[in-house]
């Protein structure tokens, strides 16, 4: 979602700011701008992509020593230049409507009281160009100025409600940069010999310009002039250096090669091989060790826990959604799984021995972050986190961690992050299924031995590529679609679903195949391709039957079958087979072509693969 880059420095700094939006393209946006001080306020903006933003800045010869830049996800007003960032104060005065202020803002978050602002700032004559609750605090903090940015950046502060990550400066005070963090991610960067630095929602802006990072924590306010910065905490104190340290971060340098692919999406689902390798590198055996946090030990934790509470969104849900399966029948413990928006919102009953498990791909997630402080406040203190960030708020949040090391992900929809995540919630089921004395070394073994065989399961499964595509040609024509699975691999029908409709817009839904007669088999036409997944495991005849329901109504089946289903292709069926049987482990497997006859049904109707309409990669406001 929305990406922030600022900067202070004796050099021109708009090229690194570009450069900055550029690697932050990956977590979608819809319109795009930078901001420099000029001895006054100075802006590009653009609806378009950040390459359009570049050619405008070229053109313009757009300069400046201190600026800010950000990409910009709609939520308050249309993808409209006039609502893009940076925004200036614009008032009071006859001429305030022309005349740009003093303050210069981006931000990130939503701003829950910007109406009774708005009300307020109007009746003290400031003009506003845009219909986002952004433009509010950029006059707040214009009407609050006395001679001080900071000051009136912290005064402006205690005004807002709601969730924010801000970079600011001001006309009158060139070469400073104020940022703050509540409910979104930002980070200082720190430049060579400090003479220059930076501001960012995310590393990887500053990819190449330094490695030196400071993770501002929640409510924190910075200073940032030539050749120093300052920080206080969320009640105003200075925070000792040793708090906040400097830390040697080696982001991506710049955006990955696509290589051989059409589409990053491609590219990553063909990367999960390898992705899955990395993951489980160095797993030579299940101990708590394996989740240990920086300053607790898993094992303490694992001893002091009866059940285990899943928080997720997305296509991480659905990863927890399996692991319930695997957590309850090889673990035996008892699990639930919440979607993290709605968990924080509802009347629960907590229980402190209850192990909280957050899974996010950013370590970001705003509700997923949300839901975890929710968990805290009732008292659940034990909590896990498996991300595929190691610097994120929500590992530095959790007791425990167990970091995935899928690389970086470029596509929206998300793909080899999910198996990673399947990975990891594996190997943490099996960590409580020893602990709990119901994993004997014999089948340990067993697991370990089809976990470290994952990477070549999963390369003959990207060989079924051939078939798929012509599966996807069908699928192109099509407005609906229906998913079935049973039991662990429900899921992965929900999440073959929802890559669908991500990224060919088509209309996907996914049902346990024993609900169909329960309302679903109404919709089931030829028009209707109904996706199954069929595993040989002890559903299998069940689903057979399922199957026979929908060729009795017309329904075109389109199953992924492993070899020994005895399931035929014929007229109304049309069968893949899977290379092999793969026990608790076949989720992995079977989403995976899910995944490709997404990206390939997406190629056939002309879509933006890996920027589909309206969504964002990193989703860092509720």
């Amino acid at each position: 979602m929305c990406g922030i880059v600022g900067a202070v420095s004796t050099r021109n700094i708009v090229p690194i700011l570009v450069q900055g939006l550029q690697r932050l393209e990956y977590r979608g946006y819809d319109s795009c701008g930078v901001a420099v001080h000029t001895g006054g306020l100075q802006r590009a903006r653009s609806t378009s992509r950040v390459a359009e933003l570049a050619a405008q800045v070229a053109e313009t010869q757009l300069e400046g020593t201190t600026g800010i830049a950000h990409t910009r996800w709609a939520t308050h007003g249309a993808p409209a230049v006039h609502n893009a960032h940076p925004h200036f104060s614009h008032g009071p005065g006859a001429d305030a409507a022309t005349r740009p202020g003093r303050v210069a803002l981006v931000h990130n978050g939503i701003i829950e009281n910007h109406d009774e602002l708005r009300a307020t700032l109007k009746a003290k004559g400031y003009v506003f160009q845009s219909q986002t609750d952004t433009e509010v605090i950029a006059h707040l903090i214009d009407s609050l100025y006395d001679g001080d940015i900071f000051e009136a950046v912290q005064s402006a502060l205690g005004h807002l409600q709601g969730a924010y990550a801000i970079a600011v400066f001001c006309k009158d005070e060139p070469q400073r940069l104020i940022g703050a963090r509540a409910g979104s991610p930002l980070i200082l960067g720190v430049g060579k010999d400090g003479q220059e630095q930076f501001l960012a929602s995310d590393a990887m802006a500053l990819a190449g310009v330094t490695d030196q990072i400071v993770y501002l924590d929640e409510g924190d306010m910075v200073d940032v002039q030539l050749g120093k910065y300052w920080l206080v905490d969320k009640s105003r104190k200075a925070v000792p250096t040793a708090q906040r340290p400097v830390r040697t971060v080696q982001a991506h340098s710049g955006a990955a090669e696509l290589g051989p692919y059409r589409h990053y999406m491609q590219k990553e689902i063909f990367e999960q091989p390898r992705a899955i390798g990395d993951t489980l590198a160095g797993v030579e055996g299940i101990v708590p060790a394996l989740f240990d946090g920086s300053a607790c030990r898993a094992a303490d934790v694992f001893k002091d826990i009866d059940s285990v509470l899943i928080l997720a969104c997305g296509t991480s849900y659905y990863s927890g959604c399996t692991a319930k399966y695997w957590l309850e029948s090889i673990a035996g413990i008892p699990t639930q799984v919440e979607v993290a928006s709605e968990y924080r919102y509802r009347d629960s009953v907590p229980n402190p021995r209850s192990l909280v498990v957050t899974i996010t791909q950013s370590g970001e997630t705003a509700d997923t972050l949300a839901a975890l402080r929710h968990a805290q406040s009732l008292g659940m203190t034990h909590t896990l986190t498996v991300c595929n960030v190691a610097t994120s708020a929500m590992v530095r949040e959790c007791e425990l961690a167990y970091i995935t090391r899928a690389g970086i992900e470029i596509g929206v929809a998300s793909t080899k992050a999910f198996t990673a995540q399947l990975a990891g919630l594996f190997l943490l089921t099996l960590a409580l299924a020893k602990g709990r004395g119901r994993l004997t070394a014999e089948a340990e073994e067993k697991h370990l031995k089809a976990m470290r065989h994952l990477p070549s399961a999963l390369q003959a499964v990207l060989a079924l590529e051939p078939q798929i595509i012509a599966w996807s040609e069908d699928f192109a024509k099509m407005e609906n679609a229906l998913f079935l699975g049973r039991g662990l691999h429900y899921p992965i029908a929900l999440e073959g679903a929802l890559k669908l409709k991500e990224i060919s817009y088509i209309h996907a839904e996914a049902y346990p195949a024993g609900e169909l007669k329960h309302g679903p088999l109404a919709l089931v036409t030829s028009a209707m391709p109904v996706v199954t997944v069929a595993p040989n495991d002890t559903l299998l005849e069940k689903l057979k039957s399922n199957m026979h329901e929908v060729r009795a109504r017309g329904g075109v089946l389109y199953v992924l079958a492993d070899a020994d289903t005895r399931i035929e292709s014929g007229e109304g069926v049309n069968v893949i087979r899977m290379p092999e049987h793969y026990g608790p482990l076949s989720p992995l497997l079977h989403v995976v072509p899910l995944q490709l006859l997404a990206y390939h049904t997406a190629c056939a109707r002309g879509t933006d693969v890996d920027k589909p309409r309206n969504l964002a990669k990193s989703v860092t406001v509720e």
